[in-house]
């Protein structure tokens, strides 16, 4: 079987190095080429020279244009609006879009929706198999307990990320709402300041804490009368989100055109 060729968005940044560093290291995979926003200061720089891999003759671009009319799927964490972007052109060109980008709206998730009829879309708030399986326990956990356990989700990541609660915060928050079989966006609560009152039973809250290099760690707790049970995945290293977007664009390349997930790429999935 012929190699996956692959391109990275956002290929300057921190985790966009990673990714191109890993698709190179990959077997069954080539890098074939990165992309960064116009006015960015990498533009033109050697991919290889930025992941850590030495010169690979392959210069960061801006137009996706013809990368896109040569590569059998494209790797994204970067920003809403520049997934949308790819999300259309992938599905123009029918290849695999594996996206990790995080604080898409539901109009974004509409377009993304609209875009899996032509395009295989993996689309995750985090790569990682520890997490998925997390979400997967904390959804069994929220199903068993009744609502006498409140249900607090905590996330903390390094001092340059710019949107929170995380995505995977919200990962785990839809999974404990999905157990409880609620609605998450009439019951979560994202900040408390000055009197609050009691606590809502039923409610999922969720606690965001900035700084350092933290790559990320995320606990669910489930607070009861007498006893407390917390559920934690500690990251160690972005590598662990790039292998789950690698494994995620090699299971995507012989399925059919859809929105999956990466529930559906481990086989946890249950529908």
């Amino acid at each position: 079987m012929s190699e996956l060729k692959l391109a990275v968005a956002g290929v300057a940044g921190r985790m966009g190095r990673t990714l191109a560093r890993m698709v190179h290291e990959t077997a069954g995979c080539e890098l074939v080429g990165g992309i960064e926003p116009k006015g960015s200061a990498h533009v033109g720089h050697d991919i290889g020279v930025l992941a850590g891999l030495g010169e690979l003759d392959m210069p960061v671009i801006t137009d996706p244009l013809p990368l896109f009319a040569r590569i059998d799927g494209i790797i994204d964490f970067t920003t809403p609006a520049a997934t949308m972007e790819f999300t259309e052109l992938a599905a123009q060109a029918r290849i695999i879009h594996v996206i990790g980008t995080t604080g898409l709206s539901a109009p974004d998730e509409a377009k993304l929706k609209a875009a899996s009829r032509h395009a295989r879309i993996v689309r995750s708030g985090n790569m990682s198999l520890g997490i998925n399986l997390l979400a997967v326990m904390v959804k069994k956990v929220a199903a068993a307990l009744d609502a006498e356990f409140d249900i607090e989700v905590l996330e903390m990541h390094h001092c340059h990320k710019v949107d929170a609660p995380s995505g995977t915060a919200y990962l785990l928050g839809e999974a404990a709402a999905e157990g409880r079989g609620i609605d998450l966006a009439e019951h979560s609560v994202r900040s408390r300041d000055g009197h609050t009152g009691p606590r809502n039973s039923g409610d999922i809250g969720f606690a965001t804490l900035r700084g350092g290099s933290v790559v990320g760690e995320h606990s669910v707790i489930f607070a009861g009368p007498e006893e407390r049970i917390e559920l934690t995945h500690k990251a160690q290293s972005r590598d662990l989100f790039a292998i789950g977007a690698l494994k995620a664009a090699q299971w995507a390349a012989d399925k059919k055109p859809g929105l999956y997930s990466m529930l559906d790429v481990l086989g946890l999935s249950e529908d």
